[in-house]
């Protein structure tokens, strides 16, 4: 048997006189805290020499919202009582109660509503929620049901019963060594050879440790700075806007249509209110209406201006980089831009309405489609995919572009973006001359990738456990 420490064996001598009691006794006699005790009561109960037995009780009772419908009911049944046979739906909502009655009325077929017409059913009987609103332990089903709606909390008391075992009376019976340990030593002790002479404590090596759970930054936000590093690294200078855009600088300014189905609904959210046009958006009515002074024929039609000044929450960064050309048309521009994008999605595994997005832009004199793609497996290579290549691609303001790839084990190549020159009619109502290369990625496709995630809502929920389990480097740059 592995030796007992000070606090183990001043637990056996107590346990031999008692035989069995609670933490909290044990802890009077040892002057110390049941939760300690229970740790020695661990340790005996792994060596033979006691017992731990744990015990869960489980309690409800009702919250405070809850206490108020003990004496008039349910909400549901409040709004039920309210009325005859039948109500108008108008009529209903004017109850206060109305709000959440209607849906659990609903529910549990106490009415139907039809062409705005509420009308009872006949039979409204008492449900095991009302049942548990009177007395909470009379139904366990009601009960957790009023859990479910907050009207209720549950409540867990632990109690523990430690015990000593034959072989612990045996051990005791032989004798103990009740002197004090020393867990740590003292300078002078180690100079005088004073510790020769002490009790010192033992201790397991065979044993892991507690598991120390240091603060740590999100993953994702880790990754994102992991980024804005390397952009910081190759010169670029970081960019901010606003979330809520003119369709002007969200659409038209990138010459996209104002019929374009992007901007319908179903894509875009679409806001109250407007937003002024900048100085010079002539010269973009003309490039859309017949190319103003560049080689396009624009989109032809009548370019519409109350259109362009809608808000919406903006579809991509990408609006950021024209406005920032905007106030910086001579050379040389490098800047980035990480911000969240909304667009009307459905949400499930690969898609959310909400995710970041990364916006680079570099204008020089001569620079060209090679450079585009040599910055781009740079950054690339930075943030650890080795294997990059590019495929031609289609962009509506971008001329001629790309989409990278990369690629990862397991998954072949993935594309992780779009890049491209800007096209001479997003760039000429600037007065900006030379070439813009641009280039976008989806932050959370990177993330999935380097994460090993099949679920891109992993990035957004409050998992402590899987935030604790991540390590803090996963492949890219040491």
């Amino acid at each position: 048997m592995a030796e007992l420490t000070y606090n183990e064996k001043r637990l056996m001598v107590v346990l031999n006189t008692i035989k069995e009691a609670t933490p909290d006794v044990i802890a009077g006699e040892l002057n110390t805290t049941a939760e300690a005790v229970v740790q020695f009561a661990h340790l005996c109960a792994e060596k033979g020499i006691a017992t731990l037995e744990r015990d869960i009780t489980v309690s409800y009772a009702l919250t405070t919202e809850g206490q108020q419908y003990v004496t008039f009911g349910l909400p549901e049944r409040q709004v039920y009582a309210s009325f005859q046979d039948e109500i108008s739906m108008k009529d209903m909502q004017a109850h206060p109660l109305a709000r959440i009655a209607i849906g659990w009325m609903k529910k549990k077929g106490w009415v139907t509503i039809e062409k705005g017409i509420v009308k009872k059913t006949g039979e409204a009987p008492e449900g095991a929620d009302e049942v548990a609103l009177r007395e909470p332990d009379a139904s366990r089903e009601g009960i957790l049901e009023l859990v479910k709606r907050g009207l209720a909390e549950e409540t867990e008391t632990i109690t523990y019963r430690i015990a000593i075992t034959e072989n612990g009376k045996a051990l005791v019976e032989e004798g103990l060594d009740l002197r004090e340990e020393i867990g740590t030593l003292t300078r002078e002790q180690i100079l005088s050879g004073d510790w020769k002479e002490q009790n010192l404590r033992r201790y397991s090596v065979d044993k892991l440790p507690k598991r120390i759970i240091p603060g740590k930054i999100h993953p994702y936000q880790r990754l994102i700075n992991e980024m804005r590093n390397v952009l910081l690294e190759m010169g670029f200078v970081e960019i901010y806007g606003e979330v809520v855009q003119s369709s002007f600088w969200n659409f038209d300014a990138l010459f996209q249509p104002q019929d374009h189905p992007a901007r319908e609904m179903q894509d875009t959210f679409f806001l109250d209110g407007s937003s002024p046009l900048p100085e010079n958006w002539e010269r973009v009515r003309d490039i859309h209406e017949h190319g103003g002074t560049t080689s396009s024929a624009g989109w032809g039609g009548t370019w519409n201006p109350a259109k362009a000044q809608t808000n919406v929450l903006r579809t991509h960064t990408t609006g950021l980089s024209i406005q920032y050309l905007k106030d910086h048309p001579d050379e040389p521009v490098k800047a980035f831009c990480i911000g969240r994008v909304y667009r009307r999605e459905a949400i499930d595994p690969t898609h959310t309405p909400e995710f970041e997005q990364l916006e680079g832009i570099v204008m020089d004199k001569d620079v060209s489609f090679r450079h585009l793609m040599g910055f781009l497996k740079e950054f690339y290579g930075r943030m650890g995919f080795e294997n990059v290549r590019f495929r031609p691609a289609y962009f509506p303001y971008t001329e001629p572009s790309v989409e990278p790839e990369v690629y990862v084990d397991g998954l072949g190549w993935v594309e992780l973006g779009g890049a491209g020159i800007f096209r001479e009619e997003v760039t000429d109502p600037w007065g900006v001359t030379y070439p813009v290369l641009a280039w976008g990625l989806g932050v959370s496709r990177v993330a999935m990738l380097k994460m090993g995630l099949r679920d891109l809502r992993q990035l957004y929920r409050s998992d402590v456990d899987w935030i604790r389990d991540t390590p803090m480097m996963q492949g890219g740059r040491d």
